[in-house]
């Protein structure tokens, strides 16, 4: 097949290394028409459409891809239009999938961008198997989460086509990663977990007597002087008269402990756990993220292996290692994860532990073992059964080393728990 590169002239950066074989090419890579072929076909779904969608979905469309589709539940606002640059004033309320589409579409009109406007959940495999790479820009580790499991369960060992390869990227403030997952192949999400463990909550004691930063002071007002005062009305955390509440119950509170820094801003930051993102982080990391995909879909060099940290706070610094696979992992591993547990403490502390565990992060877990259930979330009338066993030790439910079994409704596997008790 012939290729026209005086039409591809805006591709002609990628072209210097898509014509010619270096010293890192796959084996198996062809130079010229073949592999520009093969990138053009490339069908990729891109996850989210926010800050790391944008900058992800511009490289794609500047990189030579041609067939790119991107899903995205949220809509457009205001806030949102100081990095996330595809958008404009007068899109705010309306779908991020439908305006970035448009958007790069009429910048690169020989690149079709087919949005959707929904969550991930609501589509099934067959959806996902029809793409030939996936690249997260999520902000929701959930969200990672089920679309990992997702993918895992995917594979077929008779059908390579069912391979999926996952390029991840995330960023916090100055600090960010972007990972490749090859699922079954190599470390998956789900291995990873312990690396983005839960905040550390603050003592309630703190909040209540002795608030040392503005951020404790914003907390009491969310968490005691909204019960003491509103708890018949529900906090709605995109409301601006609930926002502006807390932040005159947060900044009184900090001008009697004489705290500095409640502002209305930081007030909806802490209550809608908001991290501020960083333009220059998220250009970066989409970077990172895209020239993986382009390696993936050309095999013109090596792709990562497997994790690329980068932190931009200080100086810039970036630290590549290879993650390895968990035998124990939930998702890509067939053993039981083994924790250590108090056997005097309560069913009831297990379950809350489960949240807070850095290897589990469960929201609304439903345990059983082999021969029995200990407790059901859901429907009403087994929580009704087994809410007796919140208040039973753990040494009276379950026997030193017994495996447990560990659903979530937020995601699509069963996890295993080997409880060990401590000496």
């Amino acid at each position: 097949m012939a290729i026209d590169y005086a039409a591809r002239r805006r591709y002609r950066h990628v072209d210097r290394f898509l014509n010619k074989v270096g010293p890192s090419t796959d084996p198996d890579f062809v130079a010229g028409a073949p592999t520009i072929s093969a990138l053009e076909e490339s069908k990729v779904l891109v996850i989210g459409a926010g800050g790391l969608g944008c900058e992800i979905l511009k490289n794609l469309a500047m990189s030579g891809f041609k067939d790119i589709h991107v899903i995205d539940m949220d809509t457009i606002d205001v806030s949102n239009l100081n990095r996330q640059f595809l958008f404009r004033k007068d899109d705010v309320g309306k779908s991020k999938a439908e305006v970035a589409a448009a958007c790069v579409m009429k910048r690169c009109k020989d690149v079709k961008i087919t949005p959707f406007d929904g969550k991930i959940q609501d589509k099934d495999e067959d959806f996902y198997m029809q793409f030939k790479i996936i690249i997260c820009g999520l902000d929701s580790i959930e969200a990672r989460r089920w679309i990992n499991a997702t993918l895992v369960s995917m594979v077929d060992m008779d059908n390579p086509e069912s391979l999926k390869p996952l390029v991840d990227g995330g960023t916090e403030g100055f600090k960010g990663q972007a990972r490749v997952i090859l699922p079954t192949l190599t470390s998956c999400i789900e291995c990873q977990l312990d690396m983005h463990a839960p905040r550390a909550a603050v003592p309630l004691c703190t909040l209540a007597t002795i608030p040392r930063q503005p951020e404790h002071c914003i907390e009491w007002a969310k968490i005691i002087a909204w019960e003491e005062h509103r708890k018949d009305t529900i906090l709605d955390t995109d409301e601006p008269e609930h926002i502006t509440w807390l932040y005159e119950k947060a900044l009184n509170r900090a001008n009697e402990f004489n705290i500095p820094g409640v502002t209305y801003q930081m007030t909806q930051g802490v209550v809608k756990n908001i991290i501020p993102a960083i333009a220059s982080t998220n250009a970066i990391i989409a970077a990172a993220c895209c020239n993986e995909a382009f390696k993936l879909a050309t095999t013109c060099n090596p792709n990562l292996s497997n994790y690329m940290m980068y932190t931009g706070d200080d100086s810039i610094y970036t630290y590549t290692f290879e993650h390895e696979q968990k035998p124990d992992c939930p998702v890509c591993g067939n053993l039981a994860k083994t924790v250590t547990v108090n056997p005097n403490h309560t069913l009831q502390q297990f379950i809350e532990s489960l949240g807070e565990r850095p290897e589990a992060q469960l929201k609304k877990p439903t345990l059983r073992t082999e021969s029995t259930s200990l407790y059901f979330q859901s429907p009403p009338s087994l929580e009704e059964q087994t809410r007796p066993n919140l208040s039973k030790r753990l040494g009276e439910l379950v026997a030193d080393g017994e495996e447990i079994g560990v659903s979530d409704p937020a995601f699509t596997i069963d996890f295993k728990f080997k409880l060990v008790f401590q000496a």
